[in-house]
């Protein structure tokens, strides 16, 4: 692949009540558009995601991004949403853009404002990104998914909140290093294990095994190779695969992450590297039994086996695979429009060597996993930096 990552930009991730979703898109396109040296005139097309779903009443937002600059007014703008991976399905329509040579610069912004609403009517909003046809009962909205899923996984391999608990003291302990994350709290090992102030939720996942609910934004500019090569930096794409399961979790072996699997090793593949090869991952931990199984998606450890990845420090800052140096969504937040392009950011940042407070030392590739639903719509990326 040729396309490059030549700009970026980020927002913090929280409860930001003096922004809205226009704001933020506003706040995030001016700055990657300045990061890559371009001028807006310069981008020829624009991709924006953003789930919505009735988080926002403006259901129709795609030229809010021209509001960033005159110089935008008339390029073509598209909305762009495929769950909790919409951010990342943005970026591939980018890339599909430029390989098809209809665009050189491409502006891909991701945004979602969710904190204004009641835990509740959110939790209604997203249990939209499971088959409702046959889990739109489940109590517990999505959080009763995964509940359902974990408790599955833990009847055919066992108990392993250990593991689970491990995960979230990692990414609240990488979080405090990230400034845009939404927690920057270690919260330890021992709040994360359980005890009155980190109930229950859903099955066995408690509060401090479920992603936040945030509002945030990121932006990347797209380019070609031939583009990129007079611009001051360019993170290459070595590979982007996109693959998409049955919707209904009744027809799959839902533990076994059939889709993240797939997606990762046509990735690797098509990078024609192996997972050792990689400096450091950003996956998408929804909740930290997400972030266990796709250990064995990705090829860390065999099926049932996760929890050594964790447990024996392989996926820490130092391991051997860092695995959410960010902080993942546990920590940073999980804002669903923004989490795609965030992660495509955070590695790129990685890989200029600029990842402000939590840089991997001498991170040469970079892999980042995001899913939508579960483990339906399945976007797995590997980036490398510009000699």
């Amino acid at each position: 692949m040729s396309q490059c990552i030549v700009g970026w930009a980020h927002s913090q991730f929280g409860r930001l009540e003096t922004e809205s979703v226009e704001s933020l898109i506003v706040q995030v396109a001016v700055d990657a558009i300045t990061d890559a040296g371009l001028d807006p005139s310069d981008i020829d097309e624009i991709f924006l995601g953003t789930m919505n779903a009735g988080l926002s009443r403006q259901e129709f937002p795609a030229s809010l991004a021209l509001q960033a600059a005159p110089g935008l007014r008339f390029k073509p703008a598209t909305r762009v949403e495929n769950a909790c991976a919409t951010g990342s399905a943005a970026v591939y329509q980018g890339l599909t853009a430029i390989a098809a040579r209809k665009a050189r610069f491409v502006l891909v912004v991701g945004v979602e404002k969710m904190t204004h609403l009641a835990g509740d009517e959110v939790g209604n909003i997203l249990i939209k990104a499971s088959y409702v046809a046959e889990e739109g009962g489940i109590e517990g909205g999505f959080a009763g998914v995964f509940g359902k899923i974990t408790e599955l996984y833990f009847r055919k391999y066992g108990d392993h909140s250990d593991a689970m608990a491990r995960i979230a003291a990692k990414n609240h302990r990488n979080g405090t290093r990230n400034p845009f994350a939404h927690v920057q709290k270690d919260l330890g090992y021992e709040f994360c294990r359980g005890g009155e102030k980190n109930p229950l939720i859903a099955g066995p996942l408690r509060r401090t095994d479920c992603s936040l609910v945030s509002d945030g934004a990121a932006a990347l500019v797209l380019a070609d190779g031939d583009a990129a090569c007079a611009l001051p930096k360019a993170i290459r794409f070595r590979a982007a695969v996109q693959v998409n399961d049955y919707l209904p979790m009744s027809r799959r072996s839902i533990i076994d992450f059939e889709g993240p699997t797939v997606a990762w090793q046509r990735a690797l593949s098509q990078a024609k590297v192996t997972l050792d090869d990689l400096s450091l991952v950003e996956t998408h931990d929804c909740f930290t039994s997400a972030e266990l199984i796709e250990y064995e998606a990705m090829g860390l450890t065999p099926r049932g086996q996760g929890f050594r990845a964790i447990s024996e420090g392989w996926t820490e800052r130092d391991g051997k695979l860092p695995v959410n140096p960010s902080g993942g969504l546990k920590a940073k937040g999980h804002p669903i429009g923004a989490t795609g392009v965030s992660m495509h950011v955070l590695c790129a940042m990685q890989l200029a060597g600029t990842a402000p407070g939590f840089q991997i030392p001498n991170a040469r590739l970079a892999g980042l996993f995001n899913m939508g639903g579960a483990a339906v719509a399945n976007y797995v990326s590997i980036l490398e930096a510009r000699e």
